[in-house]
């Protein structure tokens, strides 16, 4: 292997056809939620079929803010099958990344040509990142062409922030994945660290909301830091935003200190 980001460049030439696939997932399933609202969302007849439903169940599955444009595009789609959607691809590309590369072999093939081991894991991110990062930039573009033709009202500069958490929530769950596959060179590890970052989040969030006594999980759960603060409604949470970016990045360098240090022979 040899040029620029060597690593980077075949694993985003690798990938590229898994990424249109998710790409069209998620234009579907937009495209399948949004043109309903004018229907049933904007008329009321969505918000009367909400307060039928028992509150803590709504307040669990986000739903308490579906009868306007903001809340029903943030309900559906970045709250719950965009984050589904995107966590899925994370957790899959973050454990594939350095676990999935070691146990196939390919990792000490090319550490074998004179790849670092710290280069090995920082291109791996950046090719996890960018692909999560046109994931969530696609996605915000079909919000934004939905935006007027579904009546969803949405203030468009709030989509881009939408956006920007969605990716940063994604991102956060596969560099816990990248990071647990450096430590142990096990893909079963890194998968289940990566899912289980973003199903606990998600988790605390939704049992935080059924009592005052337990809103301290708000603080443990990357998801309460970028959605207690409904992005496509009020604006994101810079600070939460900043956060949840930050500790993803801080694991990617945490990953690259863990390959460089392991003993990859035993």
């Amino acid at each position: 292997m040899s040029g620029i980001l060597p690593v980077f460049r075949r694993s985003i030439r690798e990938s590229w056809r898994g990424v249109i696939g998710w790409s069209l997932g998620l234009a579907a399933v937009l495209s399948l939620y949004l043109p309903l609202y004018p229907s049933f969302g904007a008329n009321g007849q969505l918000d009367s079929v909400i307060k039928a439903l028992p509150k803590q169940l709504v307040q669990t599955i986000g739903y308490d803010q579906i009868a306007t444009g903001a809340g029903y595009a943030q309900s559906t789609f970045y709250g719950l099958m965009g984050f589904l959607l995107m966590t899925i691809g994370a957790v899959l590309w973050g454990s594939a990344a350095i676990a999935g590369a070691e146990e196939s072999g390919r990792l000490e093939l090319d550490l074998a040509h004179g790849i670092g081991r710290g280069q090995y894991a920082a291109e791996s991110a950046l090719s996890v990142l960018v692909r999560l990062a046109w994931l969530g930039a696609f996605s915000g573009a079909i919000v934004f062409a939905l935006n007027d033709p579904a009546q969803l009202g949405i203030h468009p500069p709030r989509i881009w922030g939408a956006a920007l958490a969605l990716t940063g929530l994604a991102f956060l769950s596969a560099m816990a994945g990248l990071l647990a596959g450096a430590l142990t060179g096990r893909k079963a590890w890194a998968t289940g660290v990566a899912a289980g970052v973003a199903v606990l989040g998600y988790v605390f969030q939704a049992v935080a909301k059924q009592s005052d006594d337990l809103e301290w999980l708000n603080a443990l759960s990357p998801y309460a830091w970028v959605y207690h603060q409904p992005p496509l409604k009020d604006g994101v949470d810079v600070g939460g935003l900043l956060l949840t970016w930050g500790i993803a990045v801080v694991l990617a360098g945490a990953s690259a200190v863990a390959l460089s240090r392991r003993d990859l022979r035993g």
